[in-house]
């Protein structure tokens, strides 16, 4: 059976379980297409959140991230950040958002704040940081469309977005999470299978996890140890010591991700569908757990990858490798326009160098690197259809959660909560699956064109959440005296720092299409990327809110009533 047909099977297979599971999980309520009624086992919403979580960025960029653009050692940023916001979001926002009982995180801040206006500026910041967040999902199902089920990227994003559509909109919330266990049975399956198959090829053992401190198979040589002195041949740093920049770079960008975790809205908004406070911790601990089955296998896939790579672009003798000896995983990619050769010196051969005046490896996107891992090790085409099948999985699953996000914070929070508080639960349900219609198509219109600041990377969203959904969280939860003048200073303050910085600095630290790190602009503050910049604006806004919170009056007794109770110990749903 050829590839292409075996990759139409595993993923039409997929998709008919999606559609499936959207039908037989309808949303009949409101309570049903926000929350899901609120009754998810913690087990399996903790998985819905890892597959809500761990999107394409997770499953198509991140190992390629370590592998090219951060050398290694500084791509940890993402494994830290991004896993480590678990940790604020279990202890510091889940079970209290939990406790309040109400369905979106504008929701809460309006009534905390007890303005209207701070809940508008809530959406909007929702917004940004979700449309920002969504961006890169739709060009994952493009570009995995695109190779493996050789369509052009218009009519992979045109599918992704049916299949998102059908399920999101006709099952909301509830189906969704149920869509999304699948998802991510599906998604984690087709990372470590390849992961474990290569593993065994380079050091024989099976978990890759191991695999990246051990000797190469027959050899007495540490794959890593191997892997440096390749790179320091080629021109390269060291894979196991490079810094992403500075080293207080590298703490604010660690910084920025795992804040931006805990105020991502569609993960927030998971917590919310579990029975309890006692089922929010559990469950956040379980998203953990399903998640760090992924994040562990990623430094490992990077390694290995980045190996045989640098291994396919060489003779047996070292040389150079000659143009018209290329791999047929190396042709099959260089027509979706992601990896590009240009002989710039004429010989013949394709020189894989780190100065980009002379590598004629022109273009290696990142995002290839898992998806292309399997052809590159010569595995079997059904794991190749399978790595297909997890990709779109990744890509669909967070962006339903974020549709979700986006629609709800419209018809709730602007509709019901603000401007319309009359209308009846079947309207505000019937005006849900429209406002969900409408973001999706408006992603599909990012995903085909994509504004420059936004397109090369999902770290903005988190930027954008870290500066400022997570500080008006976090003072709303614990700062009593914080009122709603700071809130909203604070948020305003916080995210158009962030977004100015970012406007400012765009595109400065990488050299475009080659991954190879570039010089550091003088002009940064602190020497921090913009990227990692969430943490400033982040401190920008806690500082704005609790100097004019303590300019104006103080909240009004309702606000401690909300506090107290908040903080009460108490293990069952209110």
């Amino acid at each position: 059976m050829s590839l292409t047909l075996l990759t139409y099977l595993v993923v039409g297979s997929t998709f008919a379980v999606y559609i499936g599971i959207a039908i037989a999980t309808r949303a009949s309520s409101t309570k049903d297409f926000y929350v899901a009624d609120g009754g998810v086992h913690p087990i399996a919403n903790g998985m819905a959140t890892a597959a809500d979580w761990m999107s394409a960025a997770s499953f198509i960029s991140m190992a390629g991230l370590i592998a090219l653009s951060y050398n290694g050692y500084g791509g940890s940023v993402f494994l830290m950040g991004w896993t480590g916001g678990y940790v604020l979001l279990a202890l510091l926002i889940a079970p209290y958002l939990r406790k309040y009982g109400k369905y979106t995180v504008p929701d809460f801040i309006g009534e905390r704040y007890y303005s209207d206006t701070a809940r508008v500026v809530a959406v909007i910041c929702l917004v940004l940081c979700s449309v920002t967040y969504v961006i890169g999902q739709m060009k994952g199902v493009g570009v995995a469309f695109s190779r493996f089920l050789e369509t052009d990227y218009e009519t992979g994003l045109g599918i992704g977005m049916f299949i998102v559509f059908f399920y999101a909109v006709l099952g909301g919330m509830k189906g969704i999470t149920y869509t999304q266990i699948a998802q991510y049975c599906v998604l984690i399956t087709a990372y470590t299978i390849p992961a474990i198959f290569i593993s065994l090829q380079l050091t024989g053992n099976p978990l890759p996890q191991l695999g990246l401190g051990s000797t190469l198979t027959g050899t007495d040589v540490y794959l890593l140890d191997k892997l440096d002195l390749i790179l320091l041949d080629l021109g390269f740093q060291e894979y196991t010591t490079t810094l992403r920049g500075s080293t207080l770079n590298m703490v604010a960008f660690t910084a920025s991700l795992m804040i931006g975790t805990a105020g991502l809205p569609h993960v927030i908004i998971r917590f919310f569908t579990v029975p309890s406070v006692a089922a929010a911790r559990r469950s956040a601990g379980w998203a953990l757990v399903f998640i760090a089955v992924l994040y562990t296998t990623a430094p490992a896939l990077a390694a290995m990858a980045r190996l045989n790579i640098v291994d396919t672009m060489q003779q047996s003798d070292g040389q150079a490798l000659f143009i018209e000896d290329k791999p047929g995983w190396f042709e099959n990619w260089e027509q979706t326009g992601l990896l590009k050769v240009e002989d710039l010196n004429g010989d013949g051969r394709i020189e894989y160098t780190s100065d980009p005046k002379t590598n004629e490896l022109t273009k290696l996107d990142n995002d290839i690197l898992v998806l292309a891992n399997p052809e590159i090790a010569n595995l079997p085409n059904w794991v190749i259809a399978l790595v297909a099948a997890g990709g779109l999985a990744a890509a669909l699953s967070t962006a339903a959660g974020l549709l979700l996000a986006i629609s709800s914070a419209i018809s709730h929070d602007l509709l019901k909560s603000t401007y319309m508080p009359s209308i009846s639960d079947k309207a505000e349900l019937r005006a849900s699956r429209i406002a969900m219609a409408v973001a999706v198509l408006g992603a599909g219109y990012l995903g085909l064109n994509p504004p420059g600041f936004a397109a090369g990377t999902v770290a903005l969203a988190f930027g954008l959440a870290a500066s400022s959904l997570f500080p008006a969280l976090l003072m709303g939860i614990f700062a009593r005296r914080v009122n709603r003048e700071g809130a909203v200073a604070g948020m305003l303050a916080g995210i158009s720092v962030t977004l100015l910085y970012v406007f400012q600095h765009k595109g400065i630290m990488f050299i475009p299409d080659t991954g190879f790190l570039g010089t550091m602009s003088p002009n940064w503050f602190f020497g921090i990327e913009p990227n990692a910049f969430g943490v400033v604006g982040a401190l920008v806004n806690f500082t704005v809110a609790f100097t004019v919170s303590w300019l104006t009056s103080p909240p009004p007794s309702s606000v401690d009533e909300l506090l107290d109770f908040l903080h009460e110990p108490c293990d069952v749903a209110p």
